[in-house]
């Protein structure tokens, strides 16, 4: 699905309905502009909470920096 949207003369641009309510937008969510080639991209910030756990049971145990600062 395309949209199309204006910028406005203070540089801010419109999110159409139907991409907010594909991507569960909401007012005050971080969203990030990464420039690729001749493009931007728009890419949404997952909250921090989404990352709790990501790492359960990782091995801890040989960490480059711990190495690195024996030496």
């Amino acid at each position: 699905m395309n949209a199309l949207t204006t910028i406005s003369s203070k540089y801010q641009i419109m999110i159409p309905r139907q991409m907010r309510e594909q991507f569960n937008l909401q007012p005050g969510q971080k969203v990030m502009f990464i420039p690729y080639k001749n493009t931007i991209r728009l890419v949404i910030v997952p909250p921090i909470q989404d990352a709790r756990g990501i790492f359960k049971g990782i091995n801890t145990e040989d960490f480059r920096e711990e190495i690195d600062e024996e030496r």
